[in-house]
């Protein structure tokens, strides 16, 4: 009997028709791009001829592998920066409920963000790498999934839908033009006009909100939530933490549970920590109000030179 059974197995699997693997592959579920455990190395199973191993001059470890570390520890520099630019922007604020008592200790800790050195270590540098490994680990999947379904002609290519993305890679995509248009008007336009930002300060970002109060309440809304809510799940992701990374071994209906107070968390968690930065940034900060004397005239005279709403300061 047994040997029947098996032969029946053979049998069976011998009639399954080959087919690609799948679109959206299990170490990359739910379409983001971050690693856990289970598979932050490589598998001994995969094929050691594929073309981003160590024939790209990496070693034993895959490109994919190289793109998720870099992706994950560039957010490790940011976030320090992103805990004083909290301290200064929303906590502080939001606990003198004044802004000239927070001034002197943004002026204090400026220096170890705004230095030569220190920026680019800090800020630009690992913006840039997690922005672009994020973009080309896409770019690779896309590129594996061409491979995997055969798709040799541009007409093939087209009819093979792209891999999904997930939420927080939504957010972070959506991110980057509010960070850019962030850092253009706090360190672009100082740099460009003033020949620095040594007077910009919580004063500055007051007086805008005085001078263009809807496009300010707007973009800094949309800034705050959009990259706490970017944030706060990568860094779910990173620790393993999210609805996606319940691990087996329950029943159904408790990974189902599982999952749904895994969510609740990430999002309170997430909801607080933006509900903090918008009382302490907007509620605070957005309404110092107008700056007066010659700093309020260097101030309008920045704003002037904003492309586009310039002309209604």
């Amino acid at each position: 009997m047994a040997q029947a059974a098996d032969e029946e197995s053979a049998f069976v699997l011998q009639q399954v028709e080959p087919s690609p693997v799948e679109e959206t592959p299990i170490d990359s579920a739910d379409g983001d791009y971050f690693t856990t455990s289970s598979n932050s190395a490589p598998s001994s199973k995969h094929n050691p001829t594929r073309s981003d191993t160590s024939t790209l001059g990496l070693g034993n470890h895959s490109l994919k592998y190289y793109l998720l570390r870099t992706q994950k520890y560039s957010t490790y520099a940011f976030s320090l920066f992103t805990t004083f630019h909290l301290t200064n922007t929303a906590l502080l604020p939001l606990l003198t409920r004044s802004l000239p008592p927070c001034e002197p200790y943004l002026l204090l800790t400026r220096p170890y963000y705004q230095s030569p050195l220190a920026e680019p270590v800090l800020i630009t540098l690992p913006l840039l790498l997690h922005l672009t490994s994020g973009v080309a680990l896409r770019l690779l999947r896309r590129h594996r999934q061409v491979q995997n379904f055969g798709a040799e002609t541009r007409a093939e290519r087209k009819q093979l839908r792209w891999p999904p993305v997930s939420g927080t890679s939504m957010l972070g995509f959506a991110l980057v033009p509010l960070v850019a248009a962030h850092a253009a008007l706090n360190r672009g336009v100082p740099l460009a006009v003033a020949g620095g930002s040594s007077d910009v300060g919580l004063g500055y970002v007051g007086h805008g909100f005085a001078r263009l109060p809807g496009v300010s309440w707007v973009a800094y809304a949309a800034l705050i939530g959009v990259g706490v809510w970017h944030a706060v799940w990568g860094w779910a992701r990173w620790l393993g933490w999210t609805p996606g990374q319940v691990g087996g071994g329950d029943g159904a209906e408790e990974r189902a549970l599982r999952r749904k107070r895994r969510w609740y968390s990430v999002n309170g968690v997430a909801a607080v920590v933006a509900g903090v930065w918008a009382a302490g940034g907007l509620g605070v900060v957005g309404r110092g109000g107008l700056v007066g004397g010659w700093l309020g005239k260097e101030y309008d005279e920045l704003y002037r030179h904003i492309p586009l709403l310039g002309r209604w300061v």
